[in-house]
């Protein structure tokens, strides 16, 4: 089966990070993300979810350095159901989102640091590269590509 989640929202509070005794860093923090639609009758209307996460590891030391509340972020996880009893006694339950990958989002302006990549999966963003250096010869005629090429007919592509 496959459990995945992205959301792009704002932060609802600052990242609250404690350790565990084998010096394991956890941070909580919640996320608000807008829907804007049209209703039935044709007005605008905002729709508006809280979703709390969790972040684990250098992830959540990061996030707690960097980020704080209103700072727009790209998260990438798993859903989780967390279940407890309350001091009631009356059980509980909430679904939250276990953080695998975090992207800042926004200019330096918005926030403290800028767009950075953090987590395990660094395919979403960009990560800063190395400048450019200009061509000290000439061109060399351009290489053949070590993966061979394959020819797909365009009728064959099922979208």
């Amino acid at each position: 089966m496959y459990n995945r989640v992205i959301l792009v929202g704002n932060l609802t509070r600052d990242v609250e990070i404690r350790y565990t005794p084998s010096g394991t860093a956890i941070g909580k923090v919640g996320i608000a993300t807008n829907r804007r639609f049209k209703a039935a009758n044709g007005e605008q209307k905002d729709e508006t979810m809280f979703i709390d996460l969790t972040l684990f590891g250098r992830t959540a030391e990061i996030a707690n350095q960097y980020l704080g509340k209103g700072r727009k972020v790209l998260v990438e996880g798993r859903l989780v159901l967390e279940q407890w009893t309350a001091a009631d006694g009356t059980k509980r339950s909430k679904h939250s989102v276990t953080v695998e990958n975090l992207q800042m989002l926004g200019s330096r302006d918005d926030a403290m640091g800028g767009g950075g990549n953090y987590g395990r999966d660094e395919s979403y963003g960009s990560a800063p590269q190395a400048p450019q250096q200009p061509a000290s010869r000439p061109e060399a005629a351009p290489q053949q590509p070590s993966v061979p090429e394959i020819d797909i007919d365009e009728e064959e592509i099922p979208f």
